[in-house]
């Protein structure tokens, strides 16, 4: 299937297009377009302005994403917490990963060539930060 997102990926694009390759879609192909250009018909969007796809409620489009297709793993739902504190407007800070991840994120697009190169090395972030995660919760149980 096709995805299509805004160019100049950041970190709730790279965190949606992981979550869609890894739970969702892992044959997907992301298509980029710039911000107010016209979606393609044939195309799923996500992170993009009045899409169902996209934020809802305060929260970031990773969180509409796990609703959507309803995944439930809790180490999912954390790593939503991370992407929400560090994608939208938080006035409480609680997920000590969120401005380090963000941070990565914005490097990331900076050092990559394109925007799928970018969703690739971003994509080693995501699931280096999922193994993290899913260990931690696996410690405490």
């Amino acid at each position: 299937m096709k995805w299509v997102t805004w160019e100049n990926v950041g970190i709730d694009r790279i965190g949606c297009a992981w979550l869609i390759r890894k739970f969702v879609d892992p044959k997907a192909q992301f298509l980029f377009i710039p911000r107010g250009a016209v979606l393609p018909s044939k195309a799923e969007p996500f992170d993009i302005p009045a899409v169902k796809l996209s934020h809802h409620g305060g929260h970031c489009s990773f969180h509409a994403v796990l609703k959507e297709y309803k995944l439930d793993d809790p180490v999912l739902a954390r790593i939503a917490r991370i992407v929400d504190e560090a994608d939208t407007v938080q006035e409480v800070k609680v997920e000590p990963a969120a401005a380090g991840l963000d941070l990565i994120c914005e490097g990331i697009r900076l050092i990559s060539p394109d925007d799928h190169t970018a969703l690739d090395r971003g994509g080693v972030i995501y699931d280096a930060l999922y193994a993290r995660l899913a260990a931690e919760k696996e410690k405490a149980t």
